[in-house]
């Protein structure tokens, strides 16, 4: 009875604004088949027509890397709001201050992988099937006040040698928190956020929330964010739970691994200066000088731009503390430089990256100078890399191009090299893949990358690349049969 009154109410709703595009049988068809076991496919379906029948400025809103950010308080001003706007505003209080709003996402993606590990695993081609969606609420109590609360499901179809643990996790709790706004005046303000968090800061080299890949990451803990004009400062106390594929499955580590500080301050003309501090206990870290607990400690500033005319990103890092008893010295530099012509209708970007990042020593003694990247981003050396920034030396030229009003075209071109020849390489997680015992060769190989992208609104993007990877000498002399490595990706992504 509750499900037939929704769906009816649904349909009435439907036809007043989207009738002009939609007739009457349309819209019943799309409903003629609806059960409370397909409610959720095609309630994703019913926000993709509307979306593509209204103008996305119609909103107002920009969809934020973290959901938590988005904030729909504007709409209470609103004497008439749209279907769409009903969602992301609904008042629980007279005066609109207390409300309700409502997002999710649904993201399928197709990949096609030939030699994946350069035929260390004799994969042969592999195609594979990802999908993720979420669903999530905020709840405003005035000024002062907020829950947030997001469940995430993240599916892998179809690959021979099952999910990796980047693709699955069928069902999860992603976020949970709740803020509490300690004092606020014109200048400061402070918030107390307690529970389970994504977190994602700067170029997100190490800590990342990892958008990239079909899992998401996230803590658990505690976080005192503050806000003084220009300045703003997170300190924060998390432990990461370990992430199994099941449903509700995650176990929590019960240990702070994860806390620090990171601040940004804002300059004018975009300018950017960030400082931080971020320490981290891992337990049987692999590296190819062994397996190990390890108590980390990162400090590091970064400078950046990234508006228009002349852009940059540099960013430097330290690391010391123990790892097996043996002291830690890593450390890592990266310097990003390129031109953005935003005035021009194409906006055509150019850019040249390069990175040093160090890796360890010899096994017979000395200090550990594998540079851990704690929780890395996994597209930060092209949008699907198969190196991690670990004992790494890269030349990355890259450039994009808007074809036409929504379509966009980028490419790239990687050159990497190990930094330490008594080092392998790791993956993108940071996770050890190849030794460096048995060779003294350097390069790695060359990356080529193409992308498109397509923006259809601010609901509803495509995206497809293709990547090449040539195998260079070092890997042609640690694998016996080495292939060359080429990957496809197609992706639709719609968020409401």
């Amino acid at each position: 009875m509750v499900f037939n009154t929704l769906k009816k109410c649904l349909l009435t709703k439907l036809s007043k604004e989207a009738g002009i595009c939609l007739s009457p049988l349309i819209i019943q068809l799309m409903f003629s088949k609806l059960t409370s076991t397909n409610f959720f496919t095609c309630f994703i379906w019913l926000f993709l027509i509307l979306s593509l029948s209204t103008e996305g400025s119609a909103f107002g809103q920009n969809f934020q890397l973290m959901r938590y950010d988005e904030n729909y308080s504007n709409l209470k001003t609103d004497t008439v709001l749209s279907f769409y706007n009903h969602i992301k505003f609904i008042p629980l209080s007279a005066n609109g201050n207390d409300f309700l709003s409502i997002g999710g996402e649904a993201r399928q993606e197709f990949d096609a992988f030939d030699n994946e590990d350069w035929g260390k695993v004799d994969a042969g081609h592999d195609n594979f099937y990802l999908q993720r969606y979420d669903l999530h609420t905020d709840w405003e109590f005035g000024n002062d006040f907020r829950i947030f609360f997001q469940l995430r499901s993240a599916l892998e179809n179809g690959r021979p040698m099952g999910p990796r643990p980047i693709d699955e996790d069928q069902l999860n709790v992603q976020n949970l928190f709740a803020d509490l706004k300690i004092w606020r005046s014109s200048k400061d303000s402070l918030i107390i956020r307690a529970g389970r968090q994504e977190l994602n800061y700067g170029a997100g080299r190490l800590i990342s929330v990892r958008e990239g890949p079909n899992v998401r990451l996230y803590f658990t803990g505690l976080k005192a964010i503050y806000k003084y004009q220009n300045l703003s400062v997170d300190a924060f106390a998390m432990e990461a739970d370990q992430v199994k594929p099941g449903v509700f499955d995650n176990q929590m580590t019960k240990q702070v691994n994860l806390w620090g500080f990171y601040s940004t301050l804002n300059l004018e003309g975009n300018k950017n200066v960030d400082f931080y501090y971020i320490g981290n206990r891992k337990d049987s870290v692999v590296y190819n000088e062994g397996t190990g607990n390890e108590v980390r400690h990162t400090i590091g500033g970064r400078l950046w731009k990234n508006n228009n005319g002349f852009v940059y990103d540099i960013e430097a890092a330290y690391q010391f503390g123990k790892f097996s008893g043996q002291s830690i010295s890593a450390w890592t530099a990266s310097f990003d430089l390129g031109y953005i012509f935003a005035d021009l209708k194409s906006r055509p970007a150019f850019g040249l990256r390069n990175d040093y990042i160090s890796g360890g020593g010899n096994k017979s003694g000395g200090d550990l100078e594998t540079f851990n990247p704690i929780y890395p981003k996994g597209g930060y050396f092209g949008f699907d890399p198969q190196i991690g920034p670990v004992n790494l030396i890269d030349i990355h030229p890259y450039a994009s191009i808007q074809v036409c009003p929504g379509l966009t075209f980028l490419a790239d071109i990687v050159y990497n090299w190990r930094y330490s020849v008594n080092d392998g390489i790791y993956r993108p997680s940071g996770a050890f893949n190849l030794t460096g015992d048995g060779t003294t060769q350097k390069y790695i190989g060359t990356d080529y990358l193409a992308k498109v992208s397509y923006v259809f609104n601010a609901f509803l993007s495509v995206d497809f690349g293709l990547q090449y990877f040539k195998t260079g000498p070092y890997i042609n002399a640690e694998i016996p049969n080495h292939k060359n490595a080429v990957e496809t990706n197609s992706r639709i992504s719609f968020k409401f």
